[in-house]
Parts: structure tokens; C-alpha cells; sequence
């Protein structure tokens, strides 16, 4: 089970920032209020048999011959991959997934729960570009990466990465992946990621984290340690490396995220209702799959349905129509007794006012959805183009804030401070009063990058706009990261692996 430092709060853990930048200690928080319905359990089951039909008589498509046959062995009516699903074979299949489970880190300190009550932040993941340090938007590159996974590291209220913060276009692309997840596992101790875009990639995330975390293969195979995000090609198809993806995780225990990438009057209906019908139906194929591979493996519900702005057809985000789409994903996950996923998104170009009332509604959607992975919590821009450090760092600012408005209200005879009120009495202020001051320090929570200083007190030495201060910010936490200890021996067998990987030329590319 997971590590009592993270079930008991704010205890400290190795690799935190507590001498660089103040912020929280790590904790996984949990939720203390029940979800928000955005539809009647009546709407609900609509839209659960809708989705049902249309996988029953539209069917979707499973571009891979083994999984196929595998569905058709199952029961399942295929015809030219086109594969079409009973009702009653869709509920005994996803029966079996696990409503919660545990995903284990490189160190025992870092495994987290799955599902539940239960709550896990990412940081930003796959943009081509990234921006901040001073500098403006540029290709993802390896240098970038690497601090943007130091800088994940160093984040306290980030869990994982859930895949490459940036996208290191400067490695070629049948080696990135060998070296990108050597970095993730030697820069951080959080749990790493792997994008399934071929078995071989698969099998080498793995094999790379199962090596980090100084394990044998049975072991492993038995502790999930590594996800991946299985994308629908929406509308209705999933494509080969995705499957492969599944056949090789869910074979061996490991956690798939299935997500429909379902953008109202674009890939999906316009309307709200049918764009979560198509996304309902698209992830109950999915979830169905990893049951059929293997009966038990850990899978989460994704919802990522939002719309498009009808006069340009770029994706919006952060919208009331993603805001309804993140409550209703999450009713319909707690229907099928599986771990949800959404997203903190927003369609911003800067780190703006819209990029952050665009990312509240994006969390707080999620939030009241009762959200288990919150994927993209820190450093999202640019609709998933950009990744910013000082976004991240913001992010991260209000994931905390999140963190502490989950934490209980203690009510007791302490708390109601009904003597503190006598003593100061009519007219006085409670800065000076023992009650204050023997809580201030223990209690107070003061977010990294909000400037709480009056007008007047505002100098000019101290002026600065709340993205110059998580720049500063940024570079403290990167230049205070420290790789965490491992053992020489496993690091010596990890970089055997990349270089042996790499002289065997990594993975095709010419797909």
C-alpha cells in the first residue's frame, strides 16, 4: 500500500523544495463533499443507453487483427474491424475493472492511490512548444524537458508527469522515448508515463521503470507502475498503437487512461448531450478491451469533451459546455465504479486572465465531477500547443489552494475561539492574540506567487506581474532540484539499457 507519509498530510518528503520556495508538502488530498449531477439519474441512463445502441448498432472500429479476434472470441459481431457489441457483454466485461488501485513510484514515498475518494495531479503533457524562463515560445528541445521534469520534481502538489512535459523534438524520434523516460526516472521519483505509439515503446517504458524501481519482472507484473492515455481516434475508431498499447499494459498490470478526444461540432455532435453519448460509448469499448486482455487490470474513465468555436473551428476550452461535460463525465464514471479523468485546460495563448479563469472553470469542473486523475494540472497553454513554466508554477499555486479547501474545518471548543473573542473584546483585532499566534504558523496557508502587499507598500524594487514572479520562481525550484538518490547499481543497469537500446536503433518510425 501506498506510503503513510502521503495518507498522513503534510509531512515532508525527500526531494521537496522546503529550502528554495515555500509551498505545501506533498499530500494526495481526497474528496470531503459529494460530486455535483449535472443530469437526473433518468438523463444519465439515457445517455448510458444511447451509448449502448450505438455500439451495439454502429459498432466502432478496431484497427488491429488481434484484437479483433479477440473480441470475436468474446462474442462480439466483427465485420472488416468493424466491431459491434452486445449490451450485456459491455457490463460483464467492465465489471471487473477496479474502482481503485495503487500506482507505485520509483520510491515507496511517491505510490499514490488510483480512484476512490481519492485525488492525483499531473503536470502539463505533450506540447510541441514550450515558453518561459525568459525566453519565448520555441520547440521542445531535451534541455527543456529536463528542467521541465526537475521542475515537476520540485512541485509538491504534482503526483506524475503523465507523459513528456514537452515534447524533445531534438531527439530522434526511434530513440526519444529511450531517452526521454531515462530522464523521467533518474530527474524525478514520481511515477513515469509512456506514450503507446508501438509495442516496442511500451515494452521499453516498462522495462526502463521496472529497472528504476529495483524490482523483478513477478513483481512488477503485480504492482502497476507506469500509465498510458489510450486516445479514440474519435469519432468511433481505435486506432493500431493504441490497441498495441493495451495488449501490452493491461497484459502486465499496468494502467490505461482510455480518452475519447471528443470536441463538440467537430469530431462529435454539437450538442453536449450527444458529444457524451460518443464519448460514453467510445470509452466503454476501451475499458471493455483492457478486461478482455486481462480481467482486473487498472483502467480509468477519461472524459475530454469540450466544443470548437463554430466560426474558426479551433478547440475552446475552459467553456460552460466543458464545465457540463466534466460533471456529467464524472456521474458516469461513478456509474460504472471507475476512476475518472479530466483535464485543467484552457485555450490561452499567454499566461493571461483567460488562461487562468479558463483553467478555474477547468478545475473546479473537475473538482465537483469528483475527479480522480486531474491530467494537465500544471502548465497547460495554447490549447495543448505550449507548455509554460510559469504556468506551472501558478497551476500549481491554485492545485494547493484546491488541496486546502479539501481539508476538514476542525470544529471544537479550540477552534470556536469563544475565549480569544472575550479577550479581545469590543473594538480590538486578533494580529497580536495568543490564539492567532500560536497558529499562524502552522496553519496559515500563503500561495508560492500571490503578492498580498497593499499599494502603498508596492515599491518599485517590487512591482511585478504575477507570471514575472513564477518566473523567478520557476528558476529557484529547477536550480534546487537534485536528482534523487539510487542505488549505483540500478543506475548502472539503466544506462546499459539506453545505450544498448539506442545501438539497436530504438523503434521504427516509418509508420
Amino acid at each position: 500500500m501506498p506510503n503513510e507519509n502521503r495518507r498522513g498530510g503534510r509531512k515532508q518528503r525527500r526531494g521537496e523544495a522546503s529550502n528554495s520556495v515555500q509551498q505545501p508538502s506533498s499530500i494526495q488530498p481526497q474528496h470531503r463533499f459529494e460530486p455535483l449531477r449535472a443530469v437526473s439519474e433518468d438523463e444519465l441512463e439515457s445517455i448510458h443507453q444511447a451509448s449502448l445502441k450505438v455500439l451495439s448498432e454502429t459498432g466502432i472500429a478496431f484497427l488491429d487483427e488481434t484484437a479483433c479476434q479477440q473480441l470475436a472470441d468474446a462474442g462480439a459481431v466483427v465485420k472488416d474491424q468493424q466491431v459491434r457489441f452486445d449490451p450485456e457483454m459491455i457490463a460483464e466485461l467492465i465489471s471487473t475493472a477496479p474502482n481503485e488501485f495503487t500506482i507505485h513510484g520509483i520510491t515507496p514515498e511517491r505510490d499514490f492511490i488510483m480512484g476512490g475518494k481519492w485525488i492525483t495531479y499531473t503536470a502539463v503533457a505533450s506540447p510541441p512548444f514550450v515558453t518561459g524562463l525568459g525566453r519565448d515560445r520555441r520547440d521542445g528541445n531535451r534541455e527543456d524537458f529536463r528542467n521541465l521534469i526537475k521542475l515537476t520534481q520540485m512541485l509538491n502538489c504534482l503526483h506524475t508527469t503523465a507523459g513528456y512535459p514537452v515534447e524533445p523534438t531534438d531527439i530522434h524520434a526511434s530513440v526519444r522515448h529511450l531517452y526521454a523516460t531515462h530522464d523521467a526516472v533518474t530527474l524525478s521519483d514520481k511515477p513515469p508515463f509512456v506514450y503507446s505509439l508501438g509495442r516496442q515503446r511500451n515494452i521499453d517504458g516498462m522495462e526502463i521503470t521496472r529497472i528504476a524501481r529495483g524490482v523483478d519482472q513477478e513483481t512488477f507484473n503485480s504492482e502497476t507502475s507506469i500509465f498510458s492515455v489510450i486516445n479514440a481516434s474519435t469519432p468511433l475508431r481505435y486506432d493500431t498503437v493504441m490497441l498495441h498499447g493495451i495488449q501490452e499494459m493491461s497484459a502486465r498490470n499496468q494502467a490505461i487512461c482510455i480518452t475519447p478526444f471528443t470536441l463538440a461540432g467537430a469530431m462529435a455532435p454539437v450538442t453536449v448531450a450527444g458529444a457524451l453519448v460518443l464519448q460514453n460509448a467510445e470509452a466503454l469499448a476501451g475499458v471493455a478491451y483492457t478486461q478482455l486482455v486481462n480481467p482486473g487490470a487498472p483502467v480509468i474513465y477519461g472524459g475530454f469533451t469540450s466544443n470548437v468555436d463554430m466560426q474558426s473551428g479551433a478547440p475552446a476550452f475552459g467553456t460552460p459546455e466543458y464545465w457540463k461535460a466534466c460533471l456529467i463525465g464524472g456521474q458516469l464514471a461513478r456509474r460504472y465504479g471507475l476512476p475518472y479523468r479530466s483535464s485543467n485546460v484552457n485555450a490561452a495563448n499567454s499566461v493571461d486572465a483567460q488562461s487562468m479563469y479558463e483553467s478555474v472553470i477547468s478545475i473546479w469542473g473537475a473538482i465537483m465531477g469528483g475527479v480522480n486523475l486531474l491530467l494537465h494540472g500544471a502548465g497547460w497553454l495554447e490549447g495543448g500547443l505550449l507548455a509554460s513554466y510559469e504556468k506551472m508554477v501558478i497551476d500549481s499555486d491554485v492545485l494547493s489552494m484546491v488541496n486546502s479547501m479539501l481539508e476538514p474545518v476542525t470544529v471544537d471548543d479550540s477552534t470556536l475561539a469563544v475565549e480569544a473573542i472575550a479577550e479581545v473584546g469590543p473594538g480590538g483585532h486578533f494580529f497580536g492574540s495568543e490564539h492567532t499566534q500560536e497558529r499562524y504558523k502552522t496553519e496559515h496557508f500563503r500561495p508560492m506567487v500571490s503578492d498580498w502587499r497593499n499599494y502603498e507598500s508596492w515599491d518599485e524594487s517590487g512591482r511585478q506581474e504575477a507570471h514575472q514572479r513564477a518566473e523567478k520562481l520557476a528558476k529557484q525550484l529547477i536550480d534546487s532540484h537534485q536528482e534523487p538518490p539510487m542505488e549505483e547499481d540500478i543506475r548502472a543497469e539503466l544506462d546499459e539499457y539506453l545505450e544498448r537500446r539506442v545501438a539497436e536503433g530504438g523503434v521504427p518510425t516509418d509508420y
